[in-house]
């Protein structure tokens, strides 16, 4: 008899683990721990009276401010970092990249989106900044790597748009943030929540003195609800190679009636981590002209029209790695044979 107990808790001990990977990840972990007392703890469920939902156990939100935001940062790049050193600094992280305050109800919801190509690097230096600063805004998230699969021209933003899509395939974020690699938060109390429009988070990088670059950039790191983004029909996908896109965004935001709204230049503060031109992401000649344009073509290019392959998805430990197929200038399915994972 007492073998048979054990075995069967063993069993639901495998079962619950399994479930609670996919729960933890949609930020719901006090289900997980009503599931564990219902099912393979039933004596302490009768024991304790607990007779109600997960949900109603604490029910206590999260401060709209979060006190635990200190403001400035020291950022640095240790000298050999790997990932699972990352891993082991953010043990509450679950596979995807997912989190969510173990003490409190989360307020806010946020999906990260990075476009990305080989860019290793600079992705476990975001990783090993951008997980401690999202958890002591008290927020629940996931961070999504969109990943360019071949080696043709880079296209970015054609990347956020299918970051878009699929993110919102899995959950229903409040907010999305669209983030470069290479960027780093300076302080934590740049809030990465959406506002009522459009936010400019990233409005004084070091690489240009802590300022804006010109009083239209919208560059670096973005937050936009679902409603935004769709009503700007997202960004465009005909941007191949560095530059303009971030203006035509810019456009759009005018365009729709809504503004850009920034943090305080103190607090909007990032570190770009130095990096030559990539190959394969040459200046787009063309982005003068297509800017010229972006009033014709907003409405015709954007979200409604973007084409994709997706070829994998994997939870890695601190992050959802998505690897797509975007095709070319030429259109999806030119040289497909030359799209490698």
């Amino acid at each position: 008899m007492i073998f048979i107990k054990t075995k069967l808790r063993i069993t639901c001990l495998f079962l619950f683990i399994q479930l609670a990977a996919l729960l933890l990840c949609k930020g719901y972990q006090k289900k997980v721990t009503y599931i564990f007392q219902i099912f393979c703890e039933p004596d302490a469920t009768s024991s304790s009276g607990l007779n109600h939902t997960a949900s109603d156990s604490n029910g206590t939100y999260c401060p709209g401010t979060s006190i635990l935001t200190g403001g400035p940062l020291v950022v640095n790049f240790p000298s050999g970092l790997i990932l699972a050193d990352v891993e082991k600094k953010n043990p509450l992280v679950t596979p995807g990249g997912c989190y969510s305050p173990p003490d409190c109800e989360a307020r806010h919801r946020t999906a990260i989106i990075i476009p990305y190509r080989h860019r290793e690097n600079h992705l476990k230096y975001l990783l090993y900044h951008l997980h401690p600063f999202l958890q002591r805004q008290q927020l629940s998230y996931q961070i999504y790597i969109i990943n360019q699969a071949g080696n043709h021209t880079f296209n970015r933003a054609k990347l956020m748009n299918v970051g878009f899509r699929e993110a919102m395939k899995k959950e229903d974020w409040d907010c999305l943030i669209f983030h470069d690699v290479d960027l780093i938060p300076e302080d934590d109390r740049n809030s990465y929540t959406c506002d009522s429009n459009p936010k400019h988070a990233a409005i004084a990088m070091d690489k240009f003195g802590y300022g804006l670059p010109y009083s239209m950039y919208f560059g670096g790191v973005i937050a936009l609800t679902p409603l935004h983004y769709l009503k700007m029909n997202g960004f465009p996908n005909n941007y191949w190679g560095w530059g303009g896109e971030d203006d035509d965004i810019a456009f759009r935001v005018l365009l729709t009636g809504m503004k850009v709204v920034r943090p305080k230049l103190q607090v909007g503060r990032y570190k770009m981590i130095r990096h030559t031109l990539d190959q394969g992401n040459a200046i787009n000649q063309n982005r003068f002209e297509m800017l010229s344009k972006a009033r014709q073509t907003w409405r015709l290019d954007g979200m409604n029209t973007v084409e994709y392959e997706l070829i994998t998805q994997q939870y890695m430990p601190l992050y959802t790695n998505i690897t797509v197929n975007i095709g070319t200038q030429d259109g999806l399915h030119s040289h497909l044979s030359a799209v490698k994972k």
